[in-house]
């Protein structure tokens, strides 16, 4: 199921028996936020990787966090570690 949903979505075979693979290591569990980016490095867009979520059972409060983790970790792997900061 998930293999012919993600070519449907536009990505090669390739790609996705790649990822599979990957998740098959690992007796097809994943770390959501990892998955999601997996995903996106792929090429899906933001839409196609919420809607794969959605379909594998992820409710969109959960889905809405894995994307705060996964831009945050893309803010940090591209300007560095991110410190908050508070100013009274």
């Amino acid at each position: 199921m998930l293999k012919r949903m993600l070519i449907a979505l536009g990505m090669s075979e390739r790609s996705v028996d790649e990822l599979l693979a990957e998740l098959n290591k690992t007796h097809r569990h994943a770390n959501a936020v990892a998955f999601a980016s997996s995903l996106q490095r792929l090429g899906l867009k933001h839409e196609d990787v919420v809607n794969v979520l959605r379909r594998i059972g992820i409710d969109d409060i959960t889905i809405s966090s894995i994307f705060n983790v996964v831009d945050e970790e893309r803010i940090k792997s591209a300007y560095g570690r991110v410190v908050e900061i508070f100013i009274q």
